[in-house]
C-alpha cells in the first residue's frame, strides 16, 4: 500500500494565526508530518488533523481537495480519514 500523502492541498498561505487557509497545518506541523515514517503515525497526524479543523472551523473545502489527492494516488479514504 502507498504511503498515507500529505495533508497539504498546495495552498500553503498561512493566515490564520499561523495555520494554513487550505489544509490548518502550521509550518512546525508540515515539518513533523514529513519526518513521519511509519504509515500509522502519519494516519493518525491526518486523523488529528480533521479534528484540529473541526475545532477551527472554516475547512469544509479539505475534504473534498484530500479525497481527491487519495483517489489519484489510488488510497482509499477509509483506511486515512
Amino acid at each position: 500500500m502507498a504511503k498515507t500523502p500529505s495533508p497539504c492541498i498546495d495552498v500553503c498561505k498561512f493566515k490564520r494565526e499561523g495555520h494554513c487557509i487550505g489544509c490548518s497545518m502550521t509550518k512546525a506541523q508540515k515539518s513533523l508530518f514529513k519526518s513521519l515514517k511509519k504509515d500509522s503515525h502519519r494516519t493518525a497526524f491526518v486523523q488529528m488533523l480533521v479534528t484540529q479543523q473541526e475545532r477551527m472551523g472554516k475547512y469544509s473545502h479539505w475534504d473534498r481537495s484530500y479525497r481527491k489527492k487519495l483517489a489519484k494516488k489510488k488510497i482509499a479514504a477509509e483506511k486515512v480519514l
